[in-house]
């Protein structure tokens, strides 16, 4: 079987290289030339564990191809794949443009029949404008009678788990139209899923919604769990403790309850949106999606606000180490980050920041310049410093040497995001800890 796959972001080469590791023949496409040409010669744009390892074994067998020209190997393929960007626009819409240029380029070259499957985020009914573009250019080019599909297969990968969730899936969405279509992605998922076939059917308006909801959902228990904190904290409660007993119930289960300082990423803030914006167009106002915003919104803020109070205000040309930049660990990306509102709030406070993260430093320095000192590891980012603040848990955070650092700091603060550190552990090494959800 051979495929293509537009776009290679986190969604389109993780797929694709994926899919080439089961034997597919997988050609990803993506109009970045540099980008093209950086993977051609084994260059991985993006941070994701297994990753380069697995693009790089399928390349060299000639499984895997790369190409910024989809007009000349499209008529070589089964299907194809839309795995382009989505992201929000001045509106909060999801921006279709790059899903649209696909649809039209296939439309102007395609001469055999063909699947185009959407990978991207998108709005539901988005599958159809593109089966409505191709089969009006296929008109104008005078082949009516040229038979092609639409699908919807939408993603759930976590970025840092992404190559396990791929090839072990919890399950796999597919929207389908046809008899024809859902063989054909039957044949493509089979050896993914031999030991448990977890591939689920259904139409494409619901496949589509299918996304926006689960992710809807999952930002719900997020949001829900950091206002259970903030109210956990102003009553004596720990939230840790609340959490472990809601967790115990077998129709709450323990996913997705661990309170912190909001959740960022590609997916979550961008989604969230979106469906508010479907919600806002056909006249339904998503009272609690929109909740679940303003609550991660104002979470964002509560690392500065605890350092801002722990020193009354006076803040003006203190010095704060921040561990961890990117929205969540094991990844480098650190699109609406909670680290990036910290930071700003520090600097317009006019702070001192000190900045360190195993894989995002790279990122940090397209989004922050000069304004922050990138130290070059855990103690070199704490030094001299009046607190340490940290908004994401990599475990290379876990087990710091306290001792070092009561030396090397000038103020004995840590402001802990993620709740991974003990209070009564810090204690005993003279440090004063602040979590969240904890008096």
């Amino acid at each position: 079987m051979k495929i293509a796959i537009v776009g290679t972001g986190y969604v389109g080469l993780v797929s694709g290289a994926c899919f080439s590791e089961m034997g597919v023949d997988v050609t990803c496409v993506d109009i970045d030339k540099e980008k093209i040409e950086g993977l051609q010669k084994g260059i991985i744009p993006i941070y994701e564990p297994g990753l380069k390892s697995i693009v790089l074994r399928n390349y060299d067998a000639e499984r895997l191809h790369f190409t910024t020209d989809l007009a000349s190997i499209l008529n070589e393929m089964e299907i194809v794949f839309i795995a382009v960007g989505t992201p929000s626009d001045k509106d909060n819409n999801a921006d279709l443009t790059y899903v649209m240029n696909v649809a039209e380029t296939i439309a102007n070259h395609m001469e055999k029949p063909l699947l185009i499957v959407t990978k991207s985020t998108v709005p539901v009914g988005t599958s159809f404008r593109v089966r409505d573009i191709i089969r009006k250019r296929l008109d104008e080019r005078g082949l009516k009678d040229l038979r092609f599909d639409v699908a919807s297969n939408p993603e759930f990968l976590k970025e840092g788990a992404a190559i396990n969730d791929f090839m072990s899936p919890d399950r796999v969405v597919v929207g389908v139209e046809t008899k024809e279509a859902e063989e054909l992605m039957t044949k493509l998922y089979r050896p993914f899923l031999l030991n448990n076939f977890r591939v689920i059917f259904m139409d494409i308006l619901s496949s589509e919604m299918t996304k926006y909801a689960s992710n809807a959902m999952l930002a719900t228990r997020i949001s829900f769990m950091n206002d259970i904190a903030n109210l956990c904290e102003l009553v004596g409660a720990d939230v840790n403790m609340v959490r472990r007993g809601m967790g115990s119930d077998s129709r709450i289960g323990r996913s997705f309850l661990y309170p912190g300082c909001g959740y960022g990423g590609s997916c979550f803030p961008k989604d969230i949106r979106a469906i508010m914006k479907v919600g806002e167009n056909v006249g339904y106002e998503m009272k609690l999606i929109k909740a679940v915003e303003e609550v991660n919104n104002r979470q964002k803020t509560i690392l500065f606000h605890k350092f801002n109070r722990y020193f009354g205000g006076n803040i003006k040309g203190k010095t704060v180490a921040v561990w961890g930049l990117s929205f969540k660990p094991e990844t480098d990306d650190m699109r609406d980050a909670p680290s990036l509102t910290l930071i700003e709030s520090l600097l317009e406070a006019e702070v001192n920041v000190r900045v360190y993260d195993p894989a995002a430093m790279h990122e940090a320095r397209k989004k922050l310049g000069d304004s922050v000192y990138y130290a070059n590891d855990i103690y070199d980012a704490a030094n001299e410093c009046d607190a340490l603040i940290v908004p994401t848990e990599w475990k290379l955070f876990r087990m710091p040497n306290w001792s070092i650092l009561k030396k090397i700091m000038q103020n004995h603060l840590v402001i802990d995001g993620r709740n991974i550190y003990n209070k009564q552990e810090l204690a005993s090494f003279g440090f004063e800890y602040m979590g969240i959800g904890m008096k």
